[in-house]
């Protein structure tokens, strides 16, 4: 394998090189003169340190005749006058379905201490645009992500995208962790985006466990990596789903977390000189989310599909600040996990009233709607009168729909908690629901089995 990976790098290497110097550094930004021609946005340089180390920099702008780059990794022993060697124009990578199992950093490079990677035959840009609008198919057949109330009460469907937007310590990772283990997909690429780097180990061994890991790849840049590896973790993550995706894979792409790209892209765009717009973050992080974001989703006809769930950090828990607003608007669903029920002791805490997919309910059939819809009613009512309820200030008989209400949310309630070693199914899900409820349904919810071919996004 490393015999074949030499032969590649080496076929690869271009015929002349081109270099500048440094002219000036200040804080994390470099300045290189005597290149800029040659030069454009996105473009690689290598930094040549005073002790012969090599420094990968990316150029994010231009001030007059010199390129503006910022380092992916420490500028230590870089000064005035040392080597700028120009790089690829358009960055890419070479993956191969071998990578299943393996954990990489951002640069593709495996970091769990097993062998060298093999380099795939067909280079993969790390920046792609999404399939054509008018020729992408429709999102297709329901997905089971093996969480009972995703399953029954915010139904996914293949190629669908869903937010997961909650605060700090609401249970977000764990959540994840279970859709990584328990979705029907073939392949899950996972990115860890700004994680905690002991919580790296952790999700990997405990969470994913070797069951799980056997059929992903999971991308990692911690938080104390540049803000340029952090973001090209995320279009890392995006372009080997892109890959699988293309093989006719259905593919599951995780990331945690979309607002940790937005904050790396934020520093970026600072640092380059553009203005706070919103928040400090600046207009460019508004344009690179759909960028990245559309990636995902149903592809073209004869290849697979891209199921995308991500989740948002949401400051100081409050899910109107500007990127969850922005994802908001892009995806085609969010679910909302609530500090409030977190509290109570129920996991996954999900709110089930404020959150929403956009594939239903014309996913179901109509006795699964219509179970659905009793529930969530029963659910709205209970949380009308909750604050009266657990004050003693509602008096039984007071009013027919809250009693109703009452009695069925013990049950309802533990329906929605679930343990993370837990797997329900579709079926089991509805089956169990229609129990609590009283309804029978025509339940046709396995994977696969839909009302209707296609599912209009």
């Amino acid at each position: 394998m490393a015999y074949h990976n030499l032969i590649a790098d080496i076929s690869r290497l271009p015929s002349s090189y081109l270099y500048g110097r440094v002219t000036a550094l200040l804080g994390m930004m470099v300045e290189v003169g005597g290149v800029h021609r040659s030069l454009s946005v996105g473009s690689r340089c290598n930094i040549v340190t005073r002790d012969g180390r090599r420094v990968l920099c990316e150029v994010i702008g231009f001030r007059r005749e010199s390129a503006l780059l910022l380092p992916f990794g420490s500028l230590e022993g870089v000064g005035v006058g040392c080597r700028a060697e120009v790089g690829d124009a358009a960055p890419v990578i070479y993956p191969d379905e071998s990578w299943l199992g393996r954990v990489v950093n951002a640069m593709g490079e495996p970091i769990d201490g097993g062998p060298p990677l093999a380099s795939g035959v067909g280079a993969c840009p790390l920046r792609s645009s999404p399939p054509p609008a008018h020729q992408r198919k429709r999102v297709r057949e329901k997905l089971d992500l093996g969480v009972r109330a995703l399953n029954t009460f915010l139904t996914c469907c293949r190629g669908q995208r869903l937010g997961l937007f909650a605060g700090s310590g609401v249970g977000k990772s764990v959540m994840l962790s279970m859709l990584a283990r328990y979705t029907a997909s073939d392949v899950a690429v996972i990115g860890l985006i700004g994680e905690r780097g002991r919580e790296v180990q952790e999700f990997i061994q405990d969470d994913l466990g070797a069951e799980g890991l056997q059929s992903s790849i999971v991308v990692v840049a911690t938080s104390d990596e540049t803000a340029l590896m952090r973001r090209q973790a995320a279009l890392l993550t995006l372009t080997l789903s892109e890959f699988f995706r293309d093989r006719g894979n259905e593919v599951l792409c995780l990331i945690d977390s979309i607002t940790r790209f937005a904050m790396a892209q934020r520093e970026i765009g600072l640092a380059a000189g553009e203005p706070p717009a919103s928040k400090g973050y600046t207009p460019t992080v508004f344009a690179e989310l759909p960028k990245l974001l559309e990636r995902a989703g149903p592809g073209l006809t004869g290849s697979g599909d891209i199921t995308g769930l991500f989740t948002v950090l949401v400051e100081g828990d409050d899910h109107n600040e500007p990127i969850a607003d922005a994802v908001r608007g892009i995806l085609d669903g969010h679910v909302v996990l609530d500090r409030a029920i977190a509290e109570r002791g129920r996991y996954p805490a999900i709110n089930v009233l404020r959150s929403i997919s956009r594939t239903m309910p014309a996913c179901n059939n109509d006795a699964e709607n219509a179970m659905v819809a009793r529930a969530r009613t029963l659910l709205a009512q209970y949380e009308d009168m909750a604050e009266m309820i657990r004050l003693g200030a509602y008096r039984a008989g007071g009013d027919p729909a809250v009693d109703e209400a009452i009695k069925y949310n013990p049950d309802l309630e533990e329906f929605l908690r679930q343990g993370k070693d837990e797997a329900s199914r579709f079926s089991d899900g509805y089956a169990r629901l229609g129990q609590i409820l009283g309804m029978a349904a025509d339940v046709a919810s396995e994977a696969g089995e839909s009302p209707a071919e296609d599912v209009a996004a």
